[in-house]
C-alpha cells in the first residue's frame, strides 16, 4: 500500500500479492520463466524487489507466507517490550544508585 508520504508499507496480504494464486502471483510467473524485467515492468514493481520478494519468499506457498509474515510481527512486538522493559530497568537502577 502506497502512503501519502510515497514511502510503502507493507499489507497484511503482501503474501497474496507476491505470490498470489497460480495464474497471477508475481514470482510464480518469474518462476515460469518470464523475465524479470518483463514481469517486473508488468505488475509496476522494480526488478530489485521482484529479487528482493524472491529471496524473502522464494519456495514459499502463500500459507508459509502468511505464517513467516504473523512471525516477523509478533518478534517486533516482543523486541518492543523488551527495550522497553530495559529502559524502565535502566531507569530504576539510576534512580536507586542515587543517595538521598
Amino acid at each position: 500500500m502506497k502512503l501519502e508520504s510515497g514511502l510503502w508499507k507493507e499489507t497484511d496480504d503482501e503474501a497474496e500479492a507476491v505470490y498470489g494464486s497460480a495464474d497471477h502471483g508475481v514470482l510464480r510467473e518469474h518462476e515460469a520463466g518470464a523475465k524479470a524485467g518483463d514481469v517486473a515492468r508488468k505488475h509496476g514493481i522494480s526488478e530489485a524487489t521482484l529479487y528482493n520478494w524472491k529471496a524473502r519468499f522464494g519456495g514459499m506457498d502463500v500459507s508459509d507466507a502468511r505464517k513467516l509474515r504473523a512471525l516477523e510481527e509478533e518478534n517486533g512486538k516482543l523486541k518492543r517490550l523488551l527495550a522497553d522493559a530495559m529502559l524502565d530497568a535502566s531507569a530504576l537502577r539510576e534512580l536507586l544508585s542515587k543517595k538521598w
